[in-house]
């Protein structure tokens, strides 16, 4: 489980632009303004984006980070077996809400974005799924060009992943939304699943489906 620094809770992320592509260091390019609690009450939340059937007896929320390892492992097991045995069945609504470490997740949020509701939990898997090689060596222009090529992979042209990646307004969004949902929900880890209200850490898919059987079985 990868846990929320201080630093990052208060969100000294560079947001978008020009300090991505400038070749600066990663210190460098942490500068851009935190969004304070006054800011981001100003900013429109994103919409959750959401898998399976609405009136699903049970709801599961995941937070997760696209660069974190543990969040990669979840969505290569667990997910995929939860989406067989309750989401596709229609026992289960699942939302996915992004935490951002860093300025590279927050970057994958943008992409995954992107391409709107259609395309959201798309780009999300391919994130989790190649997370060793779009990440690659960490080095700011070669994750930027693997993105580039997984927007093109998913459908999208090269120019509109690079809108979307110097799109200021949606990764002020994102942050904002990431920062309201985070502090309603207590988030300090990742991944944590908010299973009908109920805060988990992560687990295996056994020790899941038993807390959903349970909350069916109630509903």
């Amino acid at each position: 489980m990868t846990r929320i620094l201080p630093a990052i809770a208060a969100l000294i992320l560079v947001l978008a632009g020009g300090a991505w592509l400038s070749g600066r260091s990663a210190t460098d390019a942490l500068v851009a303004p935190a969004l304070g609690q006054d800011a981001a009450a100003d900013v429109e939340l994103m919409p959750d984006y959401v898998l399976g059937d609405d009136a699903a007896p049970v709801t599961v929320i995941e937070y997760a980070s696209f660069t974190c390892p543990h969040c990669a492992n979840f969505h290569g097991d667990q997910f995929k077996k939860l989406k067989t045995n309750y989401i596709d069945t229609g026992k289960v609504r699942f939302i996915h809400r992004e935490v951002y470490f860093d300025r590279f997740g927050l970057w994958g949020g943008l992409l995954a974005n992107c391409g709107g509701e259609v395309r959201y939990f798309g780009i999300a898997g391919m994130l989790y799924d190649q997370q060793k090689d779009w990440i690659g060596s960490g080095d700011p222009t070669e994750i930027l060009a693997n993105l580039t090529k997984m927007g093109k992979t998913a459908g999208l042209t090269e120019e509109q992943v690079d809108a979307c990646l110097k799109d200021e307004a949606l990764a002020t969004r994102l942050v904002a939304t990431f920062q309201a949902h985070a502090e309603t929900d207590d988030i300090n880890a990742t991944p944590t699943l908010i299973i009908d209200g109920d805060k988990h850490s992560n687990m295996s898919f056994n020790d899941l489906a038993a807390i959903i059987d349970e909350k069916l079985a109630d509903s």
